[in-house]
């Protein structure tokens, strides 16, 4: 395992990962998982949909609860683990996988694979992060749609705050970020979990990926992009106020 493989898996692993970002809930998962579901123009029957890096799933499980068919893959094993005893659906199924290796599927089986949350961007190299794209086309019906719900690069780069504490169920995260000269957005948290004395600590680094450096890379992969919404009420995407960059793609 590199380096760069072992944060993403052992801080997705963590609870404490979990815990930092339990302001992401599912209210907030409803209403933007119903609002792609307004715009996309998927089957009314048997749409079948793959939630890839699922997390705990709580995006998969309103999927579900819509009337698709869904997988959600993870590369966390206790986040996949935590999703099936949460989540016990009928048409909704759970899984371990890597995304950068092949989707555990025959070819063009899905109406819609979405990657949210800021999903994508975590790997080293620009091949990872093909090979991941690649894979996504692989599996997509020639009909079908991509949704990537990726941070707005733009103002994180412009609006980005060095230093800050945040305090979760009596844990002080004290959180640094910073840029990297590869064109990756660093953020240092470090924390003492409750009755211990050493202090854990996790990098998380994201590629700043914009709008261009997208439409190169799904260039590269055979997807092309067809609408951009700046937020999860999917108003139009601004490059000077959006909070997100949510793009919706096709098979080139």
């Amino acid at each position: 395992m590199t380096e760069q493989q072992a944060w993403f898996q052992r801080w997705f692993n963590s609870p404490y990962y979990h815990l930092l970002y339990d302001h992401r809930n599912e209210e907030e998962a409803k209403g933007f998982i119903d609002a792609l579901l307004q715009w996309l123009p998927l089957p009314e029957i048997n749409a079948k949909v793959l939630d890839l890096a699922c997390g705990k799933g709580r995006h998969a499980a309103h999927l579900a609860r819509s009337g698709l068919n869904v997988w959600g893959l993870d590369i966390a094993e206790e986040s996949i683990a935590a999703a099936k005893k949460q989540y016990p659906l009928p048409g909704l199924q759970f899984a371990v996988h890597d995304m950068r290796k092949p989707l555990p599927f025959p070819p063009h089986q899905f109406d819609a694979v979405f990657n949210l949350f800021t999903s994508f961007g975590y790997f080293q190299t620009e091949e990872e992060h093909l090979a991941t794209l690649k894979n996504v086309k692989q599996v997509l019906k020639p009909t079908g749609y991509f949704v990537l719900d990726f941070l707005h690069a733009e103002k994180v780069l412009r609006e980005l705050t060095p230093e800050e504490t945040v305090k979760k169920q009596g844990i002080i995260f004290f959180i640094r970020r910073w840029v990297d000269s590869s064109g990756y957005i660093n953020k240092n948290i470090r924390f003492t979990p409750p009755g211990e004395q050493k202090e854990l600590e996790f990098t998380e680094r994201v590629r700043a990926y914009r709008k261009a450096d997208f439409e190169v890379l799904f260039g590269k992969a055979g997807l092309q992009i067809e609408k951009i919404f700046g937020n999860y009420q999917l108003d139009p995407y601004r490059v000077e106020t959006s909070d997100r960059m949510i793009l919706i793609c096709r098979t080139a």
